[in-house]
């Protein structure tokens, strides 16, 4: 059984079993309970029944081979033995889950969630860049922890340039403070309460990143198996914007036009053994942001940004081009937000008229297409656009 639950990382940061998440994060989760049913495998269940999602899982699958059934949270007693598998853990689900009729022993145990917390500190990051920067000058990168708010200001006050302090444990994306030159007033007091929460912050100098990209790998019986890379969009305030979808050939030679054709492949097979050792008892999916910058000593590769122990949006994006998209066909996977009452619905309408979907054998050739259902309500909206360097030669069927 799969479940979407994006506010995993902040309930696992505020690691209390009545944690409530944010406003946004309920209506992010409730616009996109449905996404897993395009990642999930075949035969799956998704905690996701209501009336709209049931309709549009319908009509998806007289395109799509979408061999998936939705259920409500509700109905979680009526499978005591099967697998949950959610988009990241953490106590508040668990409590939830238990409370839903769940099996005890089918849950993460608290000593097991401490422990995913821990290792999901953005602090984790900081051993494996230093230990890859010392393997190969071709990285960059600096990343350091300080416990005390003296240090922290002894730091910033030493160095030129711009600079991001990060909490140790937050939402990715999120618990970020940007030190453009000088440190503020403002600022300071969010160091001392964030190091009297956390233990600490983390300080990095900002690159001049020119690209995002992640390796996705899934840990299992301390083996780690390279999953695809994510190639990736986020603001500059570091939010997550959307993903590409092209072969994972096509972003390993778009890649290597910064690093050259070895690089990479190092890269992986090193990261691969490091994360074996860093996380001995973790086993599913995990993401490595990374980036590519410009330097004084050219394009290198700052290769451990962050590490998100869950399910993430580069390995769907990868599953969503493998299955569902036609070979050849490149585009974009995104999830938007949209403040105003009937926006995505607008925006919805307007994309599938001026871009129809055409599908051919179950596979995307081009076109626009909602991945989660739209109404007026909707806020946030998961979505493909996919173009394909052939539409004239295409006979595909068109999706109304």
């Amino acid at each position: 059984m799969h479940l979407f639950n994006p506010e995993n990382d902040l309930a696992l940061a505020n690691f209390g079993i009545n944690y409530t998440p944010p406003a946004s994060a309920v209506k992010i989760a409730d616009d996109l309970a449905i996404l897993p049913m395009w990642y999930a495998p075949e035969g799956a269940k998704v905690i996701a029944a209501t009336a709209q999602n049931e309709q549009f899982l319908s009509r998806l699958k007289e395109f799509f081979a979408l061999e998936v059934s939705l259920i409500p949270f509700s109905g979680i007693s009526l499978f005591p033995k099967e697998k949950i598998i959610p988009w990241g853990w953490n106590p508040a689900l668990r409590k939830k889950l238990l409370d839903a009729g769940a099996m005890e022993e089918s849950l993460p145990s608290m000593e097991e969630l401490k422990q995913l917390r821990s290792d999901s500190g953005r602090k984790n990051a900081i051993h494996i860049l230093n230990e890859l920067r010392a393997e190969n000058n071709a990285f960059c990168g600096e990343s350091y922890f300080f416990s005390a708010v003296d240090d922290v200001l002894h730091f910033l006050h030493s160095r030129n340039g711009d600079h991001v302090l990060k909490m140790p444990n937050s939402g990715s994306g999120k618990g970020l403070s940007w030190i453009k030159g000088k440190i503020t007033d403002k600022q300071t007091d969010w160091c001392r309460r964030v190091i009297h929460e956390q233990g600490g912050l983390i300080a990095e100098p900002v690159l001049n990143k020119i690209r995002d990209f992640a390796m996705e790998f899934c840990l299992s019986d301390n083996k780690a198996e390279f999953i695809g890379y994510s190639l990736f969009q986020s603001t500059s305030s570091g939010a997550y914007m959307g993903n590409f979808l092209m072969p994972q050939t096509d972003i390993e030679e778009r890649l290597g036009e910064y690093t050259g054709p070895e690089l990479l492949p190092q890269l992986r097979k090193s990261l691969a053994e490091k994360l074996c050792r860093q996380y001995p008892s973790y086993s599913g999916c995990l993401g490595v942001d990374m980036m590519v910058c410009k330097t004084n000593r050219g394009y290198q590769i700052q290769p451990c940004v962050e590490i998100n122990l869950r399910m993430n949006m580069g390995i769907v994006a990868y599953i969503l081009y493998d299955r569902f998209v036609k070979p050849g066909s490149t585009g974009k996977f995104t999830v938007d937000f949209f403040k105003k009452t009937g926006g995505a619905l607008t925006f919805q309408q307007k994309m599938s008229t001026d871009f129809p979907l055409i599908v051919e054998n179950g596979k995307i050739i081009s076109g626009f297409l909602a991945l989660t259902p739209v109404s007026e309500q909707t806020q946030y909206l998961a979505y493909v656009f996919v173009t394909s360097p052939s539409l004239l030669q295409n006979t595909g069927k068109t999706a109304e």
